[in-house]
C-alpha cells in the first residue's frame, strides 16, 4: 500500500498518548505501516558511552493525520461538477 505521508511532512497525532501533538516525519517504514514523528512517543535508551538518551519511537500510520497547511499546494485540485 502506498502511503500518502512522506518524509518531512508535518503531521498531527489524532489518537493515543500523544494526541494533539504536531511534528515533522523523520522516518517511514511502509512495510510495517509505521512512522517516526519528531517529538512524539519519546523513549529512553541507554548507551554505554553517552548514558541515557531520549529518541522518538515508531507510531502507527493510522494514528496521524496530514496537516492541512502542509498539504496545501501538493497534488492536484479536484474538479467540481456542475449540474
Amino acid at each position: 500500500m502506498k502511503l500518502k505521508i512522506k518524509k518531512g511532512d508535518t503531521v498531527k497525532v489524532i489518537t493515543g498518548q500523544d494526541k494533539g501533538k504536531k511534528g515533522s516525519v523523520l522516518e517511514i517504514q511502509p512495510g510495517k505501516m509505521k512512522i517516526r514523528v519528531q517529538g512524539v512517543k519519546m523513549q529512553t535508551h541507554f548507551d554505554k558511552e553517552n548514558g541515557l538518551l531520549e529518541k522518538e519511537g515508531l507510531i502507527d500510520y493510522s494514528n496521524v493525520a496530514l496537516e492541512a497547511s502542509a498539504a496545501k499546494g501538493k497534488g492536484r485540485a479536484k474538479a467540481s461538477k456542475k449540474a
